[in-house]
């Protein structure tokens, strides 16, 4: 991660003012007041999902948004533009809900590629169709995708997601491969329903040329059901692995990186564990938020939020929304706090941020 130094202002052409900004240093870049600087935008475009995982989406589905209120694939490339060109964001990963439940998918891609530059442009997806989608969105300009995958036991499967899906699934993860969108990552959400699968999951993984990362569930899903006691945390995890597979040498290939990863029985193939609760990564966070409404949020667990959309709609110059977002990560919190005794879990759910 890229810190800056809140005392030393940069030597060059003075900012304009920045509103509710005050103390910020004369920097160009996403800086906040503890000098993390945000270089990875997350977009998510859609609440939507084809699946109703437990630990993210209600039932029902989330609350419908009504089609004007979200960001065109226009809009969508314009605020690209202005975070790679002015803000030096350097990559992007479109969410959702579920991204490929857009129709206008490869559009948003395509326009954000075209002014992306040298920024990496990526998915995290369900992969639920994308075996029907994926050559045009690789030509639209998606070079990764992240595939969440939480166990291979179809009937487990389809008790956690409320759908009988996984067999589409795997199609979408054998087309990502065909397409040459690697490394392929798959996300698994640890949980106590799914940790007897852990091993079997790895071993699919490993035979499949993939590279799992197990992710510590947090307090977003939409039911509330989560509880501090009953989580899986990474040290149960890593247990349960040890009595199959000999994991070694942890390590973090970037700092902002939120994976810590093992080699396995000596690698080359690898594991990760993202411990967002018991081993937080809060003081190395690069990330800034676009909602599927056009709305910046500078922390995951922070209920702020900014309002590009209307500034977009209204006839505002990139430099005053270059501003406005400037300022929305300025005053981003330093961690979710979900250890403190006080800890408020935000009102909107993964599901509705966007991951």
């Amino acid at each position: 991660m890229t810190t800056v130094g809140l005392g030393i202002p940069r030597i060059g052409s003075p900012l304009r003012h920045i509103p509710d900004a005050a103390g910020r240093p004369d920097v160009d870049g996403l800086i906040d007041r503890f000098g993390r600087v945000a270089r990875d935008l997350r977009v998510s475009i859609t609440e939507k999902c084809s699946l109703r995982c437990t630990y993210c989406m209600p039932e029902q589905g989330l609350p419908a948004i009504a089609r004007d209120d979200l960001l065109t694939p226009t809009e969508i490339g314009r605020l690209v533009e202005i975070a790679v060109r002015d803000l030096g964001v350097h990559d992007i990963r479109f969410t959702g809900g579920e991204p490929l439940m857009r129709p206008d998918l490869a559009e948003i891609i395509s326009r954000s590629s075209a002014v992306a530059g040298d920024a990496s442009i990526s998915m995290t997806t369900n992969g639920i169709g994308l075996d029907k989608r994926v050559d045009e969105l690789v030509a639209a300009g998606l070079t990764r995708v992240n595939i969440s995958l939480d166990t291979v036991d179809r009937d487990h499967f389809a008790r956690l997601t409320r759908r009988d899906r996984l067999p589409a699934v795997l199609a979408g993860i054998e087309a990502a491969k065909r397409a040459g969108l690697t490394p392929l990552k798959i996300n698994a959400v640890l949980m106590r329903d799914t940790l007897d699968g852990a091993v079997a999951l790895l071993s699919w993984a490993i035979e499949n040329g993939c590279r799992l990362r197990f992710i510590e569930q947090m307090p977003l899903d939409a039911d509330e059901a989560w509880v501090r006691e009953n989580m899986v945390d990474a040290a149960e995890l890593l247990d349960v692995l040890g009595s199959r597979f000999t994991l070694t040498a942890p390590h973090r290939e970037d700092p902002s990186a939120p994976a810590e990863e093992w080699l396995v029985d000596g690698g080359p193939a690898t594991v990760g564990i993202i411990a967002s609760v018991t081993r937080s990564f809060c003081d190395d966070c690069d990330r800034t938020r676009l909602t599927a409404e056009g709305t910046i949020r500078s922390c995951l667990f922070g209920d702020d939020e900014t309002d590009l959309r209307g500034m977009l709609r209204s006839g505002v110059e990139d430099v005053e929304i270059a501003d406005r977002w400037r300022a929305a990560m300025w005053h981003k919190q330093a961690g979710h706090r979900i250890a403190s005794p006080d800890f408020v879990r935000p009102e909107r759910s993964m599901g509705a941020i966007g991951g």
